[in-house]
């Protein structure tokens, strides 16, 4: 297995009605919590002319109760032959999130965009599984080997072919289009009083 293998991540998304019924659902199978409900903070690097969203890829910097530095390349879901959504993710933690911000403008990107969201981890066997919730929406994403994916999406009751392969970047823009928003920062403050939802655009 190749590096590149190994650092592929595999996942889908779905909009969620009521997190509430998902953590009901959740402990009648079995589901573990491993990282309780916490409150996120990204921050997406680029360069002037966005030379890495252009590309398809994401350099990110996160912070919760860490520093989570990102690195994500271009979709390969059709390489692949799935019907998630396959990338690869490289990630590390670093120590400080003012150092880490400063090397990354050394290196020739600034912050360009902001995006928060709560986020609440479980992990059921091989599944990684995240209920989050932001400005525009709740979502449960599910992550490993598509195969448990999709069994883990039956035993939540998540019909398939209601997965979103978007990421939140992309379903912001197609909601700023759609809503002709004046700001690009998908953040709680932007949103508040908006009667939008981003089942506007799906």
């Amino acid at each position: 297995m190749t590096n590149v293998q190994q650092n592929l991540e595999v996942e889908v998304k779905f909009l969620a009605a009521d997190l509430e019924q998902v953590r009901a659902k959740l402990a009648e199978v079995g589901a573990v919590l491993t990282k309780a409900r916490v409150y996120e903070r990204n921050v997406r690097f680029d360069t002037a002319d966005e030379a890495l969203r252009q590309r398809d890829e994401l350099l990110r910097l996160r912070q919760d109760t860490a520093v989570t530095l990102t690195f994500k390349g271009r979709s390969l879901e059709a390489e692949q032959q799935s019907e998630a959504k396959v990338r690869e993710e490289l990630e590390v933690q670093v120590s400080d999130y003012e150092t880490a911000v400063a090397i990354i403008q050394r290196l020739g990107f600034t912050p360009q965009q902001v995006y928060e969201k709560y986020r609440e981890t479980w992990r059921l066997h091989d599944v990684e599984i995240v209920l989050d919730e932001l400005p525009f929406g709740q979502f449960i994403e599910l992550e490993g080997t598509e195969a448990a994916i999709k069994e883990t999406a039956v035993q939540l009751n998540l019909p398939w072919e209601n997965r979103i392969v978007s990421n939140y970047l992309a379903l912001m823009a197609a909601i700023k289009q759609r809503h002709n928003l004046p700001f690009d920062d998908l953040t709680f403050a932007n949103f508040a009083g908006l009667p939008i939802s981003v089942a506007d655009v799906l």
